[in-house]
């Protein structure tokens, strides 16, 4: 018994003995645990980095599908206010764009002339509709239909509609493209580009609404092109003005829109623009025509136009300044002052925020001022222009003005509210 007892222990301790040298047989050495750990670490590292990347590349085909979304954004913007400036931008092939502006005017403006008419009223002054259209990359079309004061007819006087620009626009190369049709002058600073949420004051200045004159428009051809360094320029041949003695020669009387316009001394209009430094513009025009009355009349004759402005936006300051010159030939023009009618102003402004800004601006302007007669009347501007949207603005300001004695001269203030889509 007590052998077979001795004998059971002893092999008991042996089994045991002999698992606990399998174990230790199986477990690896302390270098070898190490490398496991170090292998084990590469792993994790290797797993991190994977997710990050992944995350990373998600993150990246959000930002470029971001990217996507606002460039899409900015061609869109960049389409309506190319279309806004008679240039429409290259999009799908067949597309047709339909967009326009307007705007509301209050006046509440006192006449110091003894017994005239003050100037106060509630306008609806112009209402415009835009429609553009792309045959294919290369040739396009657009147009602005305009109603002015409300309505036209018997009904109220001074109303009109009519086409302020319709053409084809053909481009030839990536930096040459061709027009014909209406078109507006590359005049001035407003001429092209004059939609309410574009400029300060309620009213367009007088200097660009007697000297310019805007909105101007004539039909015709022209070919504009640009370079790299932020130079353009455009050349046209189009319908001239016709003025006479029955307007004192005056050029804003001169337009005919295109509208059964004789075309007896076509005009030449050209013109050098440079953008090179951001916020910069630098412009300059001149236009001829060789008999400014259409043969109409032989007291006059030829008429040349020069033209120059700077615009610049430097963060919140912002300045406009323009002046431009008519010289007309002939005894008619220079019997009332007209062989010389000059206008110029300058215009400063500040954003006190991305929404709000205020500006001043000073004109002066003469239609006779090639006689020693006073005729030069001057405009003193102080206003606020409010943005409720970059397309939508509420217009504020105060106007005061000086010229010859016995002449209408209109004081006080200007409330207004224009949009553009």
């Amino acid at each position: 018994m007590k052998f077979n007892m001795y004998f059971r222990a002893g092999l008991a301790v042996m089994l045991l003995l002999n698992g606990s040298f399998a174990m230790a047989a199986e477990m690896p050495s302390q270098e070898e645990m190490w490398r496991i750990i170090q292998q084990q670490q590469r792993e994790i590292e290797a797993l991190k980095n994977q997710q990050a990347t992944t995350r990373e590349q998600v993150e990246a085909t959000g930002e470029v599908l971001d990217e996507i979304q606002a460039d899409s954004t900015v061609e869109q913007s960049q389409m309506v206010s190319a279309s806004q400036h008679g240039l429409f931008g290259h999009g799908k092939s067949g597309s047709t764009t339909i967009g326009g502006y307007g705007e509301l005017h209050y006046n509440n403006l006192n006449n110091s002339l003894p017994g005239g008419v003050d100037n106060k009223k509630i306008e609806l002054h112009r209402a415009i509709l835009f429609v553009g259209h792309e045959f294919n990359e290369r040739l396009r079309f657009w147009s602005e239909l305009e109603i002015e004061r409300a309505q036209a007819g018997d009904q109220l006087a001074g109303g009109e509609v009519a086409m302020e620009q319709a053409f084809l626009e053909y481009d030839m190369t990536n930096s040459l493209s061709a027009r014909a049709g209406l078109l507006l002058m590359p005049v001035g600073i407003l001429n092209e580009t004059h939609e309410p949420t574009t400029f300060y004051g309620v009213e367009r200045n007088p200097v660009e609404t007697n000297i310019i004159p805007t909105t101007w428009r004539e039909g015709g051809i022209g070919i504009g092109g640009h370079f790299s360094s932020g130079l353009s320029y455009d050349v046209l041949v189009h319908s001239g003005l016709r003025t006479d003695v029955a307007t004192n020669f005056a050029v804003r009387k001169g337009r005919t829109f295109a509208r059964a316009a004789p075309a007896n001394n076509l005009a030449y209009t050209g013109r050098i623009k440079w953008t090179g430094l951001p916020g910069l513009e630098l412009s300059s025009t001149l236009q001829y025509q060789s008999d400014i009355t259409q043969s109409f009349n032989a007291s006059a004759g030829s008429a040349w136009l020069s033209e120059t402005h700077a615009v610049w936006n430097s963060g919140a300051f912002g300045l406009r300044a323009l002046y431009a010159m008519w010289k007309l030939d002939g005894p008619g023009p220079a019997s009332f002052g007209a062989d010389r009618q000059t206008g110029w102003y300058v215009e400063p402004s500040y954003k006190i925020t991305p929404e709000l800004g205020l500006f001043a601006r000073y004109n002066y302007w003469d239609n006779q001022a090639g006689d020693a007669i006073d005729s030069k009347f001057s405009q003193l501007d102080l206003g606020v222009n409010y943005w409720l949207h970059p397309d939508v603005v509420i217009k504020a300001d105060y106007q005061n003005q000086a010229g010859p004695s016995g002449t209408a001269k209109f004081d006080g203030f200007n409330l207004g509210v224009g949009y553009q889509f």
